[in-house]
């Protein structure tokens, strides 16, 4: 069983929902992620999402991209990130861990030799950001030669046939996306259960939301939606920036609790 359906089985055996906690590695440098991963675990983190540092990550808002940004000025690198992986796993050996990146630098490292690279790293699953499912058969191909689970990005506006290839190839979760535009911390999402139900209906891998979760009522209402889970981005990273981990894990200790239905 993978660690994503071991942790999916688990908590709905105690009626929880996913909480997924992400982090720009390298930012404000690499050995500040030792501490930041830490403090996702330490809050209640059921998985973690990280980023590697890019100069365009067209999906991210100014608070993901600017942590970039300042990963890159200290030195961040993806070989230096996949160290800073490899030793998160050897102290948490069960905490799915999944990367989202872009296709840039995949193809720069190589598909397979960046899949390879991340399944020596204990990482999970890969989710290339700006990859449509119509144009991803390479990078499913490397995934699962490297028994890495592919994550692909499904939308409201998706159309069914999209949908059921997106359901069909997916593997780990399936990253719904709550809100059009960028990742940012909103006052405010609507999350569509439609969406949800019809991924269901697919039998895709467990829905996860992400893009704007900033608040516990978030959390309430994805699940409310039929989510499996969620993941909170900008809120953290901008968290970490301002106020440093431990104010990180108070943050997901809240986040967390309000997956407890």
């Amino acid at each position: 069983m993978s660690r994503y359906a071991a942790m999916f089985a688990r908590l709905a055996d105690r009626g929880e929902a996913a909480f997924g906690g992400f982090a720009m590695l390298g930012d404000p440098d690499l050995e500040a992620g030792d501490a930041l991963l830490d403090a996702l675990v330490a809050g209640g983190a059921d998985m973690i999402e990280v980023g590697i540092p890019f100069s365009d990550p067209v999906a991210d808002g100014p608070a993901i991209q600017a942590a970039a940004v300042r990963a890159l000025a200290a030195g961040a690198t993806p070989a230096g990130c996949f160290g800073l992986l490899a030793a998160f796993r050897a102290r948490h050996p069960d905490i799915p861990v999944g990367i989202l990146t872009y296709a840039n630098l995949v193809v720069a490292r190589g598909r397979q030799a960046f899949y390879d690279s991340a399944a020596a790293a204990g990482v999970d699953s890969v989710l290339v950001a700006d990859v449509p499912c119509a144009e991803a058969a390479p990078f499913l191909a490397a995934a699962a030669s490297a028994s890495v689970d592919p994550v692909l990005i499904a939308a409201p506006n998706t159309p069914g046939p999209t949908l059921a290839a997106i359901a069909a190839a997916g593997r780990g979760y399936t990253y719904c996306v709550a809100r059009a535009g960028v990742t940012g911390a909103d006052a405010e999402v609507r999350f569509d259960a439609a969406l949800i139900a019809r991924l269901r209906a697919l039998d895709a891998p467990p829905p996860v939301l992400g893009f704007g979760i900033s608040r516990p009522e978030h959390v309430r209402q994805a699940i409310e939606a039929g989510a499996a889970g969620v993941i909170s981005g900008s809120a953290i990273v901008s968290l970490a920036a301002e106020r440093g981990p431990e104010a990180v894990r108070g943050f997901v200790a809240a986040m967390k609790a309000a997956t407890r239905l």
